[in-house]
């Protein structure tokens, strides 16, 4: 394996006298698709709060790029290339699409607060380069018909890719997905899994957090599975379609489907 992107050792979360997430170690490779899979209270949200700074670890550390990262605050880990959605949507649905994407663009930015208060040229320039980059996002993900669209009036599976877009906007090096394929349908669920290989050819490592069975197995080069905190697998996913431990807590009833 090449030196890991994402190397996590030995973390752990605990809320007052429960442990939510114990003694968690594994490492990410770049350019991939890596999922993290689980019961309900597995501690897969858990962990990736801890991940992107939501959450400081109870011990054990997270590195990033060689560089210990643990605990550091996500405006800080955005700064250095991760991103993240939400399983909730955080859409701001008073904006258009392409003004959503512009907003994810704001650690980017060039100008500051004296540009923005001159209208200097440099101001004008970047703004117009946002848009273009926005718009540019948005077709991406699979809506470029939605550039002006209002995000209120826009489909709930629209707004899902929406979200990415904006995440994306920031130029990650490494994208945390929450539930991205939650509530969706069918062909919905099919433009998610789409994205994410596009994601990963285009050189963007994801960390996947999902409970659609048919997605995860379908677009990881690398799963993680948790179990009451712990890491009860990992591997590939044949490796893990076909572990015993794993169709025991988890897998079971979604391969008899």
């Amino acid at each position: 394996m090449k030196t890991p992107q994402l190397s996590v050792t030995a973390l752990s979360k605990a809320f007052g006298g429960v442990l939510a997430v114990d003694q968690v170690s594994f490492d990410l490779e770049s350019g991939k698709v890596n999922s993290i899979i689980g019961p309900n209270g597995a501690g897969k949200t858990t962990l990736l709060n801890m991940l992107t700074g939501v959450y400081a670890p109870s011990a054990g550390t997270v590195a990033f790029e060689g560089a210990d990262v643990t605990g550091l605050a996500p405006h800080r880990l955005a700064a250095r290339g991760m991103a993240r959605t939400f399983q909730n949507l955080q859409i701001f649905f008073n904006m258009s699409a392409l003004e959503n994407v512009m907003v994810g663009r704001h650690l980017r930015e060039r100008a500051g607060w004296l540009a923005a208060m001159l209208r200097s040229r440099r101001l004008t320039e970047g703004e117009r380069e946002s848009r273009e980059e926005a718009a540019e996002l948005l077709r991406f993900v699979g809506l470029g018909d939605y550039l002006d669209a209002q995000a209120d009036a826009m489909p709930y599976g629209a707004l899902k890719r929406l979200e990415i877009a904006r995440a994306l906007g920031g130029r990650p090096k490494l994208l945390l997905l929450d539930e991205p394929a939650a509530g969706l349908n069918q062909t919905e669920t099919q433009a998610i899994n789409a994205l994410i290989v596009r994601l990963a050819r285009s050189g963007v490592t994801v960390v996947l957090v999902e409970h659609n069975m048919r997605l995860v197995m379908g677009v990881s080069d690398h799963i993680v599975v948790l179990d009451y905190g712990r890491k009860l697998c990992e591997g590939s996913a044949e490796r893990v379609r076909n572990d015993p431990k794993v169709i025991e807590a988890y897998l079971g009833s979604a391969r008899a489907a």
